[in-house]
């Protein structure tokens, strides 16, 4: 039997492996899971014999960097001498005693799967409380349902510690306290799954930076299981290392002129707003919107405001597809009228033979037309500029010229639809990619900051 995809793994981990050990009598049929989990690229994180690949936690990512050799050597003798009290084997299971500190793995992981199965342990006094956490960050939720002063009926799974981005469980999968359940978690880049006993309770949610909010996911940290006070018990924990995708950076001419990257292929930090349907994906801003969508309310924005600035980028059409590039625009209202929108779509596309020529890719929407004719055929990567500078709008789309524009006639006499464009008049704003239900994809962003320039 071969495991070809997420559904086969997660059936091993919720359904075969908790039966295998029902079974004490079926040694064989625990090794041919083993097997079956091997072929797949899963490895034990727990030999269930030892304590082996484990040591004991030291401060947090961020303290941990700061620490000389020395220190840090000195300090994680002292946490693996005190995990080796609070951390047990027994029976085959790795075991909290409920007094200590966490128990990390002592490799490093970037993406992953991983499988585990966790036990709350029945006590009088105690509510159940752990987690596990991520990249060295805190966590995905393991508790007690019936602890309803911390709105443990919420159900675990969740990413307790988000603020932006959802920390609850989609729904409650927790089987009754006392038994076995099952976590099945997959982090790319900056986003977690979570299955926990078959159920999707986490869907591809970014896992925000705990220690550092200024600061997206660490690209690569230890796994954690949390000691937060109350027994618990995990078996069967183990973890497929995925591929990692390779940041984008900069050309050195362009470190040299002040140029950042907006988007870099791993993380989603410095964009808000609709990050549910732009994903990183393959290295790509994958735009993924679910069916029905429109446009309002479902843009992603740059995190910051720019005023004067080049935007560098590349995007890759689907047939039809229709998006928007947002200037200083802001976060509230229709971005094309309330900033301004550039158009990005598939020209040569049939259902839009009848537009007006200030609603083709590159135009200032409703404003000013753009040159057509120079986009590549639909599936290949286009590489554009613009240049914003006061009233001045410049867009070179592969190389060409397409628009070259000052808004100052169109702030004065209005715009060429006849509607109102406030947006015309802001002075700054945020960048927005303005989405119309329309898949497509973006790379590599990167933006000069005049204004900062010219400081």
């Amino acid at each position: 039997m071969k495991l070809s995809n997420q559904l086969g793994s997660l059936l091993l981990a919720a359904l075969i492996i908790p039966m295998v050990l029902s079974f004490k009598a079926l040694p064989k049929v625990e090794a041919n899971t083993a097997k079956m989990l091997q072929r797949e690229g899963f490895v034990p994180l727990f030999n269930g014999k030892d304590l082996k690949g484990w040591k004991g936690l030291v401060g947090d990512p961020i303290k941990r960097s700061k620490m000389n050799v020395k220190t840090l050597a000195v300090a994680q003798k002292k946490a693996d001498e005190e995990m080796r009290e609070s951390w047990k084997v027994v029976n085959g299971e790795l075991q909290f005693t409920g007094h200590g500190n966490n128990i990390t793995t002592i490799k490093k992981y970037g993406d992953f799967e991983m499988l585990v199965d966790w036990k709350i342990i029945k006590t009088n006094t105690l509510d159940g409380d752990a987690g596990i956490y991520l990249r060295g960050t805190p966590q995905v939720q393991i508790w007690d349902n019936a602890n309803l002063k911390v709105g443990a009926q919420v159900g675990s799974g969740g990413l307790y510690n988000n603020k932006e981005n959802e920390s609850r469980p989609l729904k409650v999968a927790d089987k009754k306290l006392g038994e076995w359940n099952t976590f099945h978690i997959i982090m790319k880049g900056d986003r977690v799954t979570v299955y926990l006993n078959g159920e999707l309770v986490t869907d591809n949610v970014i896992l925000e930076n705990y220690w550092d909010r200024s600061q997206p996911i660490f690209a690569e940290e230890q796994i954690e299981l949390q000691a937060h006070g109350s027994p618990i018990s995990y078996r069967n924990i183990y973890i497929k290392e995925l591929p990692r995708v390779k940041p984008f950076q900069l050309s050195s001419q362009e470190k040299k002129e002040g140029f950042k990257v907006l988007f870099d292929g791993t993380n989603m930090h410095s964009w808000i707003g609709n990050t549910r349907d732009y994903i990183a994906e393959n290295g790509n801003m994958a735009v993924r919107p679910k069916p029905g969508e429109n446009s309002l309310g479902n843009n992603l924005f740059s995190r910051e405001e720019f005023s004067d600035f080049v935007l560098r980028f590349e995007f890759q059409l689907t047939p039809g597809a229709n998006n928007g590039l947002g200037i200083r625009s802001p976060l509230t209202g229709d971005a094309a009228y309330e900033g301004m929108e550039l158009q990005i779509l598939d020209n040569d596309a049939p259902k839009y033979k009848d537009l007006k020529v200030y609603q083709y890719h590159g135009s200032i929407y409703g404003t000013i037309p753009a040159k057509k004719g120079y986009l590549k055929p639909v599936g290949e990567w286009n590489y554009q500029e613009v240049f914003v500078q006061g009233p001045k709008i410049k867009v070179i789309l592969n190389g060409a010229v397409i628009l070259d524009a000052d808004i100052t006639n169109v702030r004065q006499d209005g715009a060429a639809d006849g509607l109102k464009h406030p947006g015309l008049l802001r002075d700054s704003g945020h960048i927005g990619f303005l989405g119309h239900g329309s898949p497509l994809q973006f790379r590599k962003i990167r933006i000069l900051d005049l204004s900062r320039v010219k400081k």
